[in-house]
């Protein structure tokens, strides 16, 4: 019999707040000027889900050279700017986080600034202060099990009796390497399909959360 769960790990970009679309064409802007265009497809097979550093070390094999510490300074105002205009919690899931009765906690690739300002702008933030988690803090991002693990710990919890909402592949893989249940969800912009998989129960609509994490 599974072990009766104790804690969810909340991812925050696709999960929480609904950034992955504003994220992904502001990506594609950055890419063409960097000489490295590729279509919102490629960059959700690529890069979503994971560290920003994936995406660099990517434009720095691109162009064979490495890129200055401060390479992303000029862009970082960009997504600041599409996020102000148009970001939002996820359909739902206001209604879902209402309803679950077991402590909770957020397990993102963002970075700590970005991360707490995402959650700032939807009025997320005070729901998790305190229970934020970056992969900054470990020593590899997703699909490696390590921000998972990390919060698990933080929170004093075993890793089989966490389960992990996730929207994208290499969150899903990230949570399945580290033992935990997943209940990934298909409203982003992932296809259900690249979801599937052991111990995972895929998902479109926010507001079944609740019952779902219930069942298990």
């Amino acid at each position: 019999m599974p072990k009766a769960l104790q804690l969810v790990i909340f991812d925050c970009d696709g999960v929480l707040v609904d950034s992955e679309r504003i994220a992904i064409r502001v990506e594609a802007g950055i890419l063409g000027r960097l000489g490295m265009p590729l279509s919102e497809t490629e960059i959700v097979e690529r890069f979503v889900g994971r560290s920003p550093s994936v995406m660099r070390a990517a434009v720095e094999e691109h162009l064979g050279r490495p890129l200055p510490a401060d390479w992303d300074t000029e862009f970082r105002a960009l997504y600041e700017e599409a996020y102000a205009a148009g970001l939002r919690p996820v359909d739902g899931i206001t209604d879902a986080l209402d309803e679950i009765a077991l402590p909770t906690c957020v397990a993102s690739s963002s970075e700590p600034g970005p991360l707490r300002h995402k959650l700032e702008l939807t009025g997320l933030y005070d729901r998790f202060a305190g229970r934020i988690f970056s992969a900054s803090a470990v020593r590899a991002g997703k699909p490696a099990p390590d921000v998972f693990l990390h919060a698990a710990a933080r929170m004093g919890v075993r890793p089989e009796a966490c389960a992990v909402v996730e929207d994208s592949r290499a969150g899903v893989m990230a949570a399945r390497a580290a033992g935990m249940d997943v209940f990934a969800y298909a409203g982003s912009v992932t296809p259900s399909a690249w979801l599937e998989g052991d111990r995972t129960t895929v998902f479109d609509d926010m507001r079944r959360l609740p019952a779902l994490l219930a069942e298990r």
